[in-house]
């Protein structure tokens, strides 16, 4: 918690699996992205060693911890809840990105603070595989919410697909899981970036209007999409993961964005994710956030809003929150007690 009335909860987090062991030796790309992945991490970490960075002699080339995570989200940073994401990636890796068994022992071993968000992808599993694999995620895991990558190399599709994807949205629905996030925008290796647009979600968002669709990582470089689509369809709401980790790189950039956001999406729809481990602890990113303002300039010449106070605790929190149904106020006194 942030000043003692800021709930924080990380939408999004991945315990990751970069070990040797995991790494697909079959494809000759896999070390090109390896190496591409950690000159791109290495920038977005916050820069200081002491606050965020990790040091220039850090292993990625490992299986992330349960105390890696909890150390990174709950002790480094004033995280109060976090959701574990699934990454269903498994075009450089043998048991993909982040795999799901690594997400449910994060959740697990701390079920009052971290959330599993399970994945599956229908043409790895096929659809009715992937249907079996949720009901697993669902009832044997405790999975809330599920991710969907529909970029891959050689494997993509689309989310308003019928055949492909509408099976696994009226499965979630089948199984009490209204929340459905898309990982849209900043490709991975040499995935075609125009497969990740977030245009094929508009007819999913109105065909499914009693659940809630999460764009990732504001779709970027799609950004005057997504916010144009996340204005007018009600169910659509936008993770704000990665993207924030501009603040340090290009603050003018994301203030425009906020300004663009809040203008035309409005804050109850944004959600905050910091994609540790990737970028280090939350922490300097949160000040950073709690720090930010949208310039009068920019307020004069486009007629965006100032961001307030209120705007960042459903960005940072309540807003995810809500999406769950936890009672944010409860859930204080409970870590609270916790920590006694």
């Amino acid at each position: 918690m942030i000043d003692n009335d800021v709930f924080v909860f990380d939408g999004v987090c991945h315990v990751y699996d970069f070990s040797a062991e995991n790494a697909r030796s079959d494809r000759p790309d896999t070390t090109t992205m390896h190496q591409a992945w950690r000159h791109i991490i290495g920038a977005l970490q916050w820069p200081s060693p002491k606050v965020g960075k990790f040091t220039p002699g850090f292993d990625w080339s490992r299986q992330f911890s349960i105390q890696d995570m909890y150390e990174l989200e709950f002790v480094l940073s004033p995280v109060d809840m976090a959701m574990a994401h699934a990454v269903p990636v498994w075009d450089w890796f043998h048991n993909s990105f982040a795999p799901v068994e690594m997400q449910h022992a994060f959740s697990s071993a701390h079920p009052e603070q971290v959330v599993l968000c399970g994945a599956v992808d229908p043409l790895h599993h096929g659809v009715e595989g992937a249907k079996r694999e949720m009901e697993r995620q669902v009832k044997e895991l405790g999975a809330r919410s599920f991710k969907f990558y529909n970029g891959h190399v050689d494997q993509s599709w689309r989310c308003d697909d019928r055949e492909l994807a509408y099976p696994l949205y009226e499965q979630a629905r089948d199984l009490g899981v209204n929340l459905l996030q898309f990982h849209k925008g900043l490709p991975f290796g040499m995935w075609d970036v125009d497969v990740l647009r977030p245009v094929d979600l508009q007819r999913p968002a109105r065909d499914f209007p009693d659940m809630i669709f999460v764009i990732h990582h504001l779709a970027y470089p799609y950004f005057d999409e997504v916010v144009n689509i996340a204005s007018r369809f009600p169910n659509i709401y936008l993770a704000l993961s990665g993207v924030m980790s501009f603040l340090h790189i290009a603050p003018k950039k994301i203030q425009i964005w906020m300004g663009e956001l809040l203008q035309n999406v409005g804050a109850y729809k944004l959600i905050w994710g910091s994609e540790a481990a990737m970028t280090g602890p939350p922490g300097p990113f949160l000040k950073a956030f709690m720090d930010l303002e949208i310039p009068e300039e920019l307020q004069v010449d486009y007629g965006y809003p100032q961001i307030t106070r209120d705007d960042k605790k459903m960005i940072l929190g309540l807003n995810m929150a809500g999406l769950l149904g936890i009672d944010v106020e409860a859930k204080v006194k409970e870590l609270q007690g916790l920590a006694r």
